[in-house]
């Protein structure tokens, strides 16, 4: 048994048991990439996949123990290798932040412009996605960190870090008639039309939550995953915006007008996720506290070794 079979088992499983796509991701031929997970087999005394004919069809049962161990080991390769990395070279290296729309274009853009002044021979990169995407670009080793609200806690392989709570606003054209109320209400929100984030973003959940609990049917007429597109619409008078209070900038957004909507909307809280006893770079510890300050290297190292993966949110 040796590394490079691990590796071959875990990319197969990566490209959906294709052995074809496996090999030209692992620059090796197809023959040879089969003949090592047979070896393998032999070794183990056990079959990992579930054939037909030549191609594989299914993990079998002790195969799914075989992967696990499998991963685990490679990913403490990985971490292998960032320690020695981090010694010779701590101040260099690459950092790689999967994130939604709404935290990348309103939450992290100072943040940013700290860490590249600060290390500015650390390349990083911005992956964006949706919070299913982001969690598993995490899972896959593919990004470092992922930030968002939703999705993140449902994953147990995973450390989730609370970083702030926000709250949903109200955004209209400059002369609409909710302007002129003194007294927001659910009821008088659901007579506009509504445009919102999607159901995955943003979290929409607690704004079907709070018409939910008052038995009140929204009208619902566009949803987009970013704020930008809803207040574009907005503006062009289609329906008023629900949107993260964050993402309202009244120096750019001159021709709409924000109503703060109190306690209508429970708040949201951004996370940050880990990959569970994952090494981290001495400047990733760093990029997570300018974040999120109270997540300082010491709350973040402790956290990492906590089997319960999910923290509560900081109150």
């Amino acid at each position: 048994m040796n590394l490079q079979q691990l590796r071959y088992l875990h990319e197969i499983v990566q490209h959906e048991l294709n052995i074809s796509n496996a090999a030209k991701a692992l620059y090796t031929s197809q023959p040879g990439l089969s003949k090592q997970i047979k070896l393998l087999e032999e070794e183990l005394g056990i079959e990992i996949f579930v054939r037909n004919s030549k191609r594989l069809i299914a993990i079998t049962e002790p195969g799914k123990a075989v992967l696990e161990i499998a991963q685990r080991m490679l990913h403490d390769v990985d971490n292998l290798k960032q320690v020695s990395q981090e010694f010779r070279s701590q101040d260099s290296g690459s950092l790689t932040i999967a994130t939604t729309h709404t935290q990348a274009r309103y939450a992290l853009p100072p943040v940013v412009k700290q860490f590249i002044k600060r290390y500015p021979k650390v390349k990083l990169n911005l992956h964006q996605g949706s919070p299913t995407q982001i969690a598993q670009q995490v899972l896959n080793g593919e990004a470092d960190i992922a930030i968002a609200t939703e999705s993140l806690i449902m994953y147990d392989e995973l450390t989730t870090l609370p970083c702030y709570e926000w709250h949903h606003c109200i955004v209209v054209p400059t002369e609409h008639p909710l302007l002129a109320e003194k007294k927001l209400t659910l009821k008088k929100i659901a007579q506009y039309p509504i445009i919102t984030y999607d159901f995955a973003f943003s979290g929409r959940g607690k704004i079907n939550a709070a018409f939910n609990a008052h038995n009140i049917t929204p009208n619902i007429v566009l949803t987009a995953i970013d704020a930008d597109v809803i207040k574009t619409y907005v503006e062009l008078g289609l329906g008023i915006g629900i949107v993260a209070q964050m993402a309202f900038i009244p120096e750019r957004d001159q021709l709409l007008r924000m109503i703060d909507t109190g306690n209508l909307f429970q708040s949201s809280t951004t996370r940050i996720a880990i990959r569970r006893n994952e090494f981290l770079r001495g400047y990733t510890y760093h990029f997570i506290e300018l974040f999120a300050p109270h997540l300082t290297r010491d709350a973040v190292t402790k956290a990492l070794r906590v089997k319960n993966t999910s923290i509560n949110s900081k109150s």
